[in-house]
């Protein structure tokens, strides 16, 4: 393993001369961009509130001090995104209260249609109504879910969601849900709550953010046990993340044989750090450039149909 190259936030800032070094890092590799499985967009004022919450370090972060290095209007941050040469990314979106879960779908359905290269993004929350709204948004083209159980404190195995697992495996539309306990824990957060749903849903497309951590070889073992689970790279490895959740060496062997199965993800815009620094972290685990071609496209790719 190579020493990492630390970079302090803000210490790049995002502009022309990254998004070059950003097209040089796909186009080296021989890809045709980058798609990126976890990114934020969702109502400003309720990103508005979800800045407020990193700037005061609140307890879901873990009092960590998070500056947020993309803070711009909606259609600078796509414009950002394309600059890049990201080909598809998401609409990471959530509710933490009932009856909050339907409106976001509502937004996210408008958002996809003047957005091309947004992966039409859906959402979901434990209440009597779910299935019927999870229904409406298959019905309106989501591609994938998000599903959120530190900052929803739920139990992803709650009856009340148990229909809407169901038919997003049926349907085959991936769910990228945060189960880990980082960066902090929640009452539900942890493999075994993603274990039982699992169990009821072997052919759920779970796709596991953040790699799980800090409980990473745990939701590796998931992903070895179901073919249908992915992870996330979104904020793994980087040096941010690593100086208080590192992922453990002797499991890069197993990640690397999950190769197929590893998406990338980024947590744009709400990173302290630049976007360029999450494909140099991947870059020095040294897995190989097969690897890093399909992590950073083609296993998406496959899994979207682009």
């Amino acid at each position: 393993m190579v020493e990492p190259e630390i970079v302090e936030p803000g210490a790049v800032e995002p502009g022309r001369e990254e998004a070059a070094e950003v097209r040089r890092f796909w186009a080296g590799l021989g890809l045709p961009g980058l798609i990126d499985v976890h990114t934020h967009f969702m109502p400003e004022r309720v990103l508005r509130k979800v800045w407020e919450y990193f700037d005061a370090n609140g307890p879901l972060i873990g009092g960590l001090a998070w500056p947020i290095t993309y803070r711009a209007e909606e259609a600078e941050r796509t414009a950002v995104l394309r600059e890049f040469g990201v080909r598809a990314f998401t609409s990471m979106l959530y509710p933490h209260k009932p009856g909050m879960a339907r409106w976001l779908n509502d937004w996210a359905v408008d958002f996809a249609r003047r957005t091309p290269d947004c992966l039409h993004t859906a959402t979901l929350y434990p209440e009597p109504d779910t299935g019927e709204y999870v229904r409406e948004a298959l019905d309106a083209g989501a591609r994938v879910f998000k599903a959120h159980v530190q900052v929803g404190d739920y139990d992803p195995a709650d009856e009340q969601l148990r229909s809407a697992w169901g038919m997003l495996a049926e349907a085959g539309v991936p769910v990228v849900m945060h189960c880990g306990s980082g960066p902090a824990p929640g009452r539900f957060t942890g493999p075994e709550s993603a274990a039982r749903v699992l169990a009821r849903h072997p052919r759920l497309r779970l796709i596991v953010a953040h790699l799980g951590m800090p409980e990473y070889e745990a939701f590796l073992g998931l992903a070895e046990r179901y073919p249908q689970v992915h992870l996330d790279t979104t904020m793994a490895f980087t040096d941010f993340t690593e100086s208080f959740m590192p992922f453990p060496q002797r499991a890069l062997p197993r990640l690397a044989d999950l190769g197929d199965r590893v998406l990338l993800g980024t947590d744009f815009p709400n990173i302290p750090y630049p976007y360029l620094h999450q494909l140099r972290a991947l870059e020095r685990l040294e897995l190989g450039s097969d690897w890093l071609r399909a992590v950073c496209h083609d296993n998406a790719a496959k899994l979207f149909a682009l």
